[in-house]
């Protein structure tokens, strides 16, 4: 007797888990593999944090908070959304930095940004210090106040017109929320967590703040697989939770709405969205190490993957993941 369709693709996700799960670790380790289905989790599995110069490591399970990485780049663009919900923030409009007015880089709007196209110089690279600005903001001479930091490199191409991958436009555009939310860190982590991680269940979110107060929104976001779930499924329901509208109607269509491809990975970038090309009218929350939350809503479908893989292994992570998608037959 043949399975159900349910219990059939249960048994091919288990299948890609013990994959997943089995790698070398010089290959990477998944951390954290939780897939949901009509809102409800179908599966879920949890490995074990390896040990590190400062610690022990130990098992990962449901209520382990783990690091975002660059899917923090999408939470950010759910507070954008929030704060165009209540009128404090137009994304057609120039961008609100003080240091930019009466420059060139007054023009840069905040869908610029958004875009990753406001023109402005940034090396994302997370090896090579000696280029790296993202490592320089990060941890270097910009950790303090990581906006500014920014805000403050060179106009190299016209607002609008080249798109560029940058943490340090994703830290500009969490200035810009909280400075439109007002009080400061305080004002924004209240921000947060009664506007989305509340009304969500993300109960383990913790975002990370620099030292000027700045939700560094392009990396920091700590929560449980399970939460980083919750949040993909805002998307899925087009920004909508338990019959309550978070987002404005169409921001989910806002962060998937394609604006440049990204050859070396193979994926589409939305609005601090990515989006997978075999999968249409997908977005995904990506992060560095193997973190990936993936919205599929032709198959009412939310995964998670966390873990600790090198960029040269990624890729069969990213294979994994997409078998997991097509494990599951299409609902709408």
């Amino acid at each position: 007797m043949s399975q159900p369709p349910a219990a059939a693709a249960t048994a091919a996700v288990a299948a890609v888990a013990d994959e997943l799960f089995a790698a070398d670790e010089r290959e990477g380790i998944t951390l954290a593999l939780v897939v949901c289905q009509h809102g409800e989790v179908v599966f879920e599995r949890y490995g074990r944090q390896p040990d590190t110069a400062f610690g022990p490591g130990g098992p990962v399970d449901a209520d382990t908070t783990l690091v975002s990485w660059s899917m923090a780049k999408s939470i950010t663009h759910a507070a954008v959304g929030l704060a165009v919900a209540d009128g404090v923030l137009e994304v057609d409009a120039p961008a609100p930095v003080p240091a930019w007015q009466g420059t060139d880089k007054a023009a840069i709007t905040v869908l610029d940004l958004l875009e990753m196209r406001p023109g402005l110089e940034f090396v994302e690279d997370y090896v090579d210090d000696s280029v790296s600005h993202c490592i320089d903001m990060l941890y270097g001479s910009g950790q303090a106040d990581m906006a500014a930091y920014a805000a403050a490199l060179p106009l190299v191409h016209e607002p609008g017109s080249v798109w560029n991958y940058s943490s340090g436009t994703t830290n500009i555009v969490a200035r810009i929320v909280g400075d439109a939310v007002g009080g400061g860190r305080p004002g924004m982590e209240t921000y947060l967590a009664e506007r989305l991680f509340g009304p969500l269940g993300m109960s383990s979110a913790v975002p990370k703040f620099d030292d000027a107060g700045t939700f560094v929104g392009s990396s920091f976001v700590y929560a449980t697989a399970r939460d980083f779930a919750r949040f993909g499924q805002l998307y899925l329901d087009d920004g909508v939770t338990a019959g309550r509208r978070l987002l404005p109607e169409g921001w989910r269509d806002h962060g998937r709405t394609q604006i440049a491809f990204d050859p070396d990975g193979g994926f589409g970038y939305g609005r601090h969205w990515w989006i997978w090309p075999e999968f249409a009218g997908s977005m995904a929350a990506h992060g560095y190490e193997g973190q990936y939350t993936l919205v599929e809503p032709a198959r009412d479908l939310v995964v998670v993957h966390l873990g600790k893989v090198p960029a040269v292994h990624r890729p069969r992570v990213r294979d994994a993941l997409a078998r997991i998608v097509v494990a599951f037959e299409p609902t709408a």
